[in-house]
């Protein structure tokens, strides 16, 4: 260990392209799920879809967050369906694995996603079990980072002290 890090008893991860690497492009089979929700929602074509999935995004802060507000989607409907992907494009890594397990202290994924996505995409990793808890877009009240108030959320939550914690993002 770092004696700069030394301070350091939390360890808080980013899951998408932090825990498994951005080469993967998992977010590109979720981008056309949601493209695919949003044209079943209202029934327009995939262009339509498109245009309206970044108007939400940029308006709104995520997709989601657009179609709660607009549309009055159920969130976990939407996330069900978009995060219903195949997660072959990644797989374990066994030294990141192992360094992760040596990592003194507690250890939390912190994701936009939701925690059943999650779930699956650290079982492929083989990191099932190396973490503490979680705090997924749902426990941020669909809030999702970078807003300050998810990361107030997660640690108020999770009893987090921010100046010996230490967050990994991509």
């Amino acid at each position: 260990m770092l004696p700069a890090l030394a301070h350091i008893d939390c360890w808080i991860f980013d899951l998408d392209n932090c825990l498994y690497p951005s080469s993967a492009n998992l977010f590109e089979l979720i981008d056309r799920r949601m493209g695919d929700y949003i044209q079943r929602l209202c029934g327009v074509d995939a262009a339509e879809a498109r245009r309206m999935q970044k108007s939400y995004f940029h308006e709104h802060g995520t997709t989601l967050a657009g179609l709660m507000r607009t549309r009055g989607v159920d969130p976990h409907d939407f996330l069900d369906f978009v995060h219903d992907i195949d997660l072959a494009r990644i797989a374990a890594d066994p030294e990141m694995v192992a360094s992760i397990d040596r990592l003194p202290g507690r250890k939390f994924v912190f994701t936009n996603g939701d925690e059943r996505y999650a779930r699956r995409v650290l079982d492929r990793l083989g990191l099932a079990n190396a973490f503490d808890g979680m705090h997924d877009i749902h426990a941020m009240d669909y809030v999702p980072k970078p807003n300050p108030a998810s990361y107030a959320a997660l640690c108020e939550r999770h009893g987090i002290e921010p100046k010996t914690a230490l967050f990994a993002e991509d």
